[in-house]
This record gives structure tokens, sequence and C-alpha cells, in this order.
């Protein structure tokens, strides 16, 4: 049997799989034992849950659940689960005791009064009814994309294929992908519905029809980035596989250990050749026909089918197959430059380090900042230049970040949390000179230490 579990509250004695007795009285030192792979307890609202045997059930991924195995999750499953009482029937199962009176709410000396106070921001805005969606905006959003995908066909349909119209074509397509991938980010963050289940099945017509790409692969992959930003071996977004060295540590710790398998003090120019003109076309797309034929993902295969379906149907007829490839690869080109300056505007030139354990606020705010507000900058960045705010509550629909913004700005300033916001063009170069300052710092770390 695992440890803990020694003292017996007033609940019965029955042993519970994986360790801990139901009822049981836990210290933090004990909670925090069990979080290994195969041994994972978690706290939420005090009590404890054994989840070892049940994360691979859990439907926003194992791994994401598994990042908080030994700590404090009660404000990750605050911010993820739209309706908490839903998901309570889950949890029951689970449930092997509680948190001795005499121990602290929070774990690791976090900040109990700022914690307090975001919980009541959060219970503010949802009163005031923040976390409502207006349906019309979403409506409009996707009748827009549908408009530019429709345009981009008769326009070539009617001006034939000449290489003007072609381009054209190609910034119309990219522009219609590029504001799917925002609307399926709203979906994917069940932020539309209230039912999760009309979430789901949207964003599974929206990534997949729309797109081509896998809802699953998104929501596995996005939802560890949001549970853990910038955080090494918990968020996906900051493995770059050797390619680049992020951050203020990673890089030190390369030079110590000679790793050279690129002349990182170059990364900051090679950034230009392999990072916005490859995440999509390459990258991703390797990674999600891995993914759903590893993970035997029909549903999500059938989807993105679809997609390539659609798409060839309409496109052959006028281009022939090598010249309609062509075409996709191009718009891909296009969408992948669009997609990571914008997603790494917010969190690039931020703090990038291994696990802190801080509370839920003090760590989306050093791993995430904000872009200036103006029509433009929130329909080109689907209003991801919110990102603290999407990030703090990423439940609520978009159009709402604006109005819970100073507030949030607010609860910062007391607490003295630094909220960063800049111009876009400063959130693009910042990408640059933070890539130039790790290489810098891996240089100087390699030749001399």
């Amino acid at each position: 049997e695992g440890g803990g579990g020694r003292r017996m509250g007033a609940g019965s004695q029955l042993t519970v799989p994986g360790g801990g007795k139901a009822g049981g009285v836990y210290t933090w030192e004990e909670v925090q034992q069990h979080s290994s792979r195969t041994d994972q307890w978690l706290v939420i609202d005090r009590k404890v849950y054994n989840i070892t045997q049940w994360a691979k059930r859990h439907p926003g991924g194992l791994r994401v659940i598994g990042h908080y195995a030994g700590e404090d999750a009660t404000e990750a499953f605050a911010a993820f689960h739209p309706d908490p009482t839903f998901v309570q029937k889950f949890l029951k199962p689970l449930l092997i005791g509680e948190l001795e009176a005499s121990e602290p709410s929070q774990d690791r000396n976090k900040n109990a009064a700022l914690i307090q106070d975001f919980h009541a921001l959060r219970a503010q805005a949802k009163s005031d009814g923040l976390f409502q969606a207006r349906p019309l905006f979403f409506c409009l959003h996707l009748g827009h994309i549908v408009l530019l995908e429709a345009l981009a066909w008769l326009m070539i349909w009617y001006w034939g294929t000449n290489w003007i119209v072609t381009l054209l074509c190609g910034v119309i397509l990219a522009t219609a992908q590029s504001q799917a991938g925002w609307l399926q980010h709203d979906f994917g963050h069940l932020s539309v519905f209230k039912e999760s289940r009309w979430n789901h099945l949207v964003h599974k017509f929206i990534i997949g029809h729309l797109k081509g790409a896998s809802a699953n692969w998104w929501n596995h992959r996005h939802f560890q980035h949001h549970a853990k930003p910038n955080i090494f071996r918990k968020d996906p977004d900051v493995n770059m596989l050797s390619i680049f060295v992020l951050g203020a540590t990673q890089p030190v710790e390369y030079g110590i250990k000679k790793i050279k398998l690129l002349p990182y003090h170059r990364q900051h120019q090679y950034f230009f050749l392999v990072g916005p003109p490859l995440l999509i076309p390459v990258f991703f797309h390797i990674q999600i026909i891995r993914t759903m034929i590893i993970r035997h993902d029909w549903v999500d295969l059938a989807w993105c089918v679809s997609y390539y379906f659609r798409y060839f149907f309409l496109y052959i007829p006028l281009y022939g197959l090598f010249g309609s490839i062509a075409l996709l690869s191009f718009v891909r080109f296009l969408e992948s430059h669009w997609f990571v300056w914008v997603t790494q505007m917010n969190h690039l030139p931020m703090d990038i380090d291994h696990e802190k354990h801080r509370d839920w606020l003090t760590m989306q705010l050093q791993a995430t900042c904000n872009i200036e507000q103006s029509f433009f900058n929130d329909w080109f960045s689907g209003h991801l230049n919110f990102q603290i705010e999407h990030h703090l509550f990423p439940t609520m629909p978009r159009h709402n970040y604006h109005l819970v913004a100073p507030r949030v700005r607010a609860l910062c300033e007391t607490y003295g949390v630094p909220y960063q916001m800049k111009t876009m063009w400063q959130g693009f170069t910042d990408i640059v000179w933070s890539l130039k300052n790790s290489g810098d710092l891996w240089l100087d770390a390699y030749l001399h230490k």
C-alpha cells in the first residue's frame, strides 16, 4: 500500500486502489510523495484524490492532470472545468481523504491572500456574466471564414488561374485558415456553449473539416501548455527538440554540458528559416498524422480526411493534382508565419524555466504578456492580444477579455505582480531579441563555464 493514511479520520477504513485509505487525513508532505508516473495524488479544495488509475481516462489527457501530481490543483481545476458539479461525480470514487486540519489550504508557501483575492475576482466575473458567450459573435466569425473560403474559389473560377489571382487566392485562404485556427481555439476551450459536448462537436468540425487537423491532438497538447506555461518538461510549446535554447536557464545548462547540436548563438537568425516557415507545414503535420494513427483516433482522422476531400474536390478541376498540392503548401506556409509570430509574442520573451510551484496568477503572469488592444489586433490575433486574461480564465469567451482586464491589472498592482503590455511590433521584435539573448548566454557558458 502507498504511503500516507496512517492517521484515520472519521471515514471508513476501506483501502483504496493505489495507496491511501478512504477517510484518511494527510499532510502536504505526504501528498508530495505521490508525484511519480505510477503513483499520483492531488488536492482540490483540501480533499485528497488518488488519480493514478484514472488519469488515463481523463478527457483533457493523461499528461495535463499528471503535471499536478503531488500538488494543490484547486486553481487549475477551477480554470479548466466550466461545470465543476458535473465533474464532481468522476472525482467522488477517487477521494481518499483530506488535509489535516492544521495544514494550510495552499501548498509550498503560496500567498493565501492573493489566491483568495483571485478566487473572489473569478467569482465576481462569473456573477457579472463574463463567462457567458454571445452566440452572434461566434456565428459572424464562422460566417466570415466561410465567406473568405468561397471568395477564394470563386475568384479563380471567374478570373482563371493566372499568377496574380493565384497569389491573392493563397492569401485569402491563409487568412481563412488562420481565423479558423482562432475559432477552433474558442470551442476547444469550451468557451462558447454551456454544454461541453456541443463545444466538442463544433470543435471537431472546425479543426477537422475546416482545417484538416485533429481535435484530440490539439486538446492534449494545448491544455498542458495552459496548465504549466513555459515550464520545461511540462509545456510542450517550450520543447524545442534542441533546435533552440530558451530562457535564461536552459542555454547555460546546455553550454555547461557542451551541447552544441546547432550554433545556438545564431538561433535568432536561423529562426527565420526553421520557425515560421516550417512549424505548421512540416512539424505539426507530421505530429498530427502520427498521433491519430498511434492513438487509433479514427473519428478525428475521418474529420481530417473530409477537409482534404473537399479541398481537392474543389481545386483539382482548376489546378490539377500537382497545382492543388502546391497551392495548399503555399497557404500552409503563409498561415504558419501568422501563427508562429502571434503565438510566440506572448510567451517566448517571458520567463521560461523549470517548475517553481507558483500560484496560478503568478505562474501565468510570469509566462505571459499582453499586446495593445485595437480592432485590428483583436482580429489578427483572435483576441490573444489579451493572452494574460485568456490564461487566467481559459473558459471565458474572448469577447469579454477586455472587460475583465482592468480588474486583473488592479489585482496584479495590489500584489506587485508585473503585468506586461506591449505594441504588436514590440512583441514581434522581442521574440528575436529573446532568442539572441538566450543564444549569447549559451555561447558564454559553452566557452567559459
